[in-house]
């Protein structure tokens, strides 16, 4: 797919294109229900809270197990927020549908931008996928059979996650996660180095290319459920589509879904819904 829909735009455009917020009327009201959603999930489940992955304050995770279950799958979910913003409190709203299931849920804490950069932020996650591969056991967890999620730039850090050369230096084996449910993500950070979010992010065109997923695919074989909202941007769109093009044909099994009605922060939330499609489809990555 071509990249011609955002070089040619002018930097306005690109800016809009590229600026989520402004697909919504009032943001913080789906940040909100992120948290009003995800808080009773800590009294109502069994949890391990607070585990220390890495060195960094912020390298924290949550995980649910699911009771009587010592082998259960495990979905890895790393929220979004342009890279600068929300917590693991903020999403684990699906973990009560998830563990019902008999898969296990973990949320990934990470430190925010600008504090550190985008290289150290995939490295923060990075150490939190291997963590839960080397002591998913003594938790309950299969750890070879792990799919990892995340929405918008945890779309981003998923692919990161899935990509290869990074593993051995953890003691991981090549393949950690079998497969990918990324929604709304951003895959090619090309425009988003010049648009307003690499105010935060101060990326050089290089590093742009070297944090992008689209040049660092998957392995063939690789299970992905590659999602957007229906009032997603046409950017977004056409990010998740030209990474879905390029995942095939790497030789990855790939889905696609647009999601009707929903917009690029409340589109996660039908993970609570057990028959939606997007919950569905994830679910059909373990199988």
């Amino acid at each position: 797919m071509s990249d011609v829909a955002w070089t040619a735009m002018d930097a306005d455009e690109l800016d809009r294109q590229y600026n989520a917020r402004g697909t919504v009327p009032d943001v913080d009201v789906f940040l909100k229900e992120y948290r009003d959603t995800s808080t009773p999930m800590y009294s109502r489940l069994p949890c391990v809270r607070d585990v220390r992955y890495g060195p960094h304050v912020d390298e924290t995770l949550d995980l649910f197990p699911v009771p009587g279950n010592a082998a259960a799958p495990l979905f890895v979910f790393i929220h979004g927020g342009y890279w600068r913003a929300l917590a693991k409190e903020d999403s684990v709203f699906m973990a009560e549908t998830f563990t019902a299931r008999g898969i296990a849920v973990a949320s990934v804490n990470y430190a925010l931008s600008p504090g550190v950069g985008l290289d150290e932020i995939v490295a923060q996650c990075r150490r939190a996928l291997a963590w839960l591969y080397h002591h998913g056991a003594a938790h309950g967890v299969d750890v070879n059979r792990i799919v990892v999620a995340g929405s918008s730039a945890g779309g981003h850090l998923g692919a990161m996650l899935l990509a290869p050369g990074w593993q051995a230096a953890h003691g991981l084996p090549p393949v950690v996660a079998q497969g990918g449910a990324l929604v709304s993500g951003l895959f090619d950070l090309a425009p988003v180095q010049r648009t307003r979010p690499n105010q935060w992010l101060q990326l050089d065109e290089a590093q742009a290319h070297a944090l992008s997923p689209l040049h660092t695919l998957p392995p063939a074989g690789t299970r992905l459920l590659i999602a957007v909202a229906e009032i997603d941007t046409a950017e977004f769109k056409r990010q998740s589509a030209q990474y879905a093009e390029a995942c095939r044909a790497q030789g990855c099994v790939v889905q696609t879904l647009e999601v009707p009605r929903r917009n690029h922060f409340d589109v996660i939330m039908e993970w609570m819904r057990p028959f939606a499609p997007l919950t569905a489809q994830t679910w059909s990555l373990f199988s």
